[in-house]
């Protein structure tokens, strides 16, 4: 069956994973907690692959991550021209928004971007790293290494990092090839990202522990005492301490 192959697809995903990424998700993992341990924040942006959605406020997850985003609303309803003569760039509206946001030096940003190129991560974190944020990266590095860059910088997002880790995606995302279609099937990189992503949470909760300091973690907001024990223990204590 198909779905037989695609798990044996998934399987070597993950082996891929744990046999190349091992050091560099430990090196990610203590940088997170070095940072915290000091009064430092983690701040998320990926292009949509999970990373923030399978972390942010979840159940046996860490208080301390929290999502990144940002916009420029604008208002100004004038007929539809043709603007293609005008420099229209948004690039360096990230520096805007870091100094909007809550982030200081010294705290962790975790970007994530398949290829690599996605404009507004890779001006994220040119400017978090700028502004002295450390930048913990998740790509797809076959992706990343076989496309050019957008950012005038020159860089991809590996190139901006203090750790990068592999998501080992292929090129192009997809998994398998499949008689009769073009394209090939099922993406790799949301599967490989949260199995990277909690693996280094317990390497951020091992290490804090080893420093005397035991991290917030969430229970299930749909479990009986659940949001009792997160409102009243655990976001009171996240304000106060950064745990």
């Amino acid at each position: 069956m198909l779905m037989d192959r695609y798990w044996e697809h998934v399987d070597d995903l993950y082996t891929r994973v744990k046999t190349t990424q091992r050091d560099a998700i430990e090196r990610a993992g203590r940088l997170i907690a070095d940072a915290v341990d000091k009064g430092g924040c983690v701040h998320i942006n990926d292009s949509g692959h999970i990373i923030d959605s399978e972390l942010i406020y979840r159940g046996g997850g860490l208080i301390l991550y929290k999502r990144f985003k940002y916009d420029l609303v604008v208002d100004d309803a004038v007929r539809p021209r043709d603007r293609s003569d005008l420099d229209t760039s948004m690039e360096g509206l990230a520096a805007y928004a870091l100094k909007k946001s809550g982030a200081r030096p010294g705290d962790v940003l975790i970007c994530g971007s398949v290829s690599g190129r996605t404009f507004y991560v890779v001006d994220l974190a040119y400017e978090a790293k700028k502004m002295g944020l450390k930048v913990i990266v998740i790509t797809s590095m076959s992706y990343a290494t076989s496309v050019d860059p957008v950012h005038s910088s020159g860089q991809k997002l590996y190139e901006m990092a203090d750790v990068v880790i592999d998501n080992c995606a292929p090129a192009a995302e997809a998994m398998m090839e499949v008689e009769g279609l073009e394209p090939r099937l099922c993406a790799a990189s949301g599967l490989a990202a949260a199995f990277i992503m909690w693996s280094v949470t317990t390497v951020v909760v091992e290490e804090l522990m080893k420093r005397g300091k035991v991290p917030g973690v969430l229970k299930s907001a749909n479990f009986p005492g659940g949001p009792e024990y997160n409102k009243g223990y655990v976001e009171p204590r996240y304000a106060k301490e950064g745990l």
